[in-house]
């Protein structure tokens, strides 16, 4: 062991050898979709797949897009492979090929377009107080707000470790 080590490189063989199973040399086009493309086509698009065919000249990029979308994504296209080709640093992309689907169904599992919204959680009122307590004679009032949340976190996670004592 050398440490403490970040925790993605614990399985960052295992992500590239799925990613690259579909093309993808580049993992950052998974993970990082929004970024590359912008929040406008994220929301109606998704990568499939790179294939890269027997003419050896570039390959083609499989994206998903929502089939009333599909007409705006259209004109993008170039747009939308200049930003990829960006993310791989030469034009390694040559190709955009759209496939339809719905925004949800049979197609690849069901896709999920919109990201899930997050669960509201009700914090305890005694958490929130003893956080603010804690935080209370720090000056600046970002740093402040930021311990707050700091303590709330750590003190719910200790509340929840009490509670699941038998």
């Amino acid at each position: 062991m050398r440490g403490f080590e970040p925790a993605f490189g614990l399985m960052a063989r295992d992500v590239r050898a799925a990613g690259e199973g579909r093309g993808f040399a580049v993992a950052k086009l998974l993970t990082h979709w929004e970024d590359i493309v912008g929040a406008d086509l994220a929301a109606v698009t998704r990568p499939v797949k790179v294939g890269y065919g027997r003419e050896g000249m570039g390959a083609t990029l499989t994206v998903l897009v929502q089939g009333a979308a599909a007409p705006v994504v259209e004109m993008q296209r170039d747009r939308l492979r200049e930003r990829v080709n960006a993310v791989y640093g030469y034009s390694a992309i040559s190709r955009v090929h759209l496939t339809q689907t719905a925004s949800v169904g049979f197609a690849e599992g069901q896709a999920q377009f919109q990201p899930a919204p997050k669960a509201e959680q009700a914090v305890d009122p005694s958490v929130l107080q003893k956080a603010h307590e804690a935080a209370e004679g720090v000056g600046d009032e970002c740093l402040r707000a930021a311990l707050e949340r700091l303590g709330q976190n750590i003190l719910t996670r200790r509340k929840a470790a009490k509670d699941d004592r038998p």
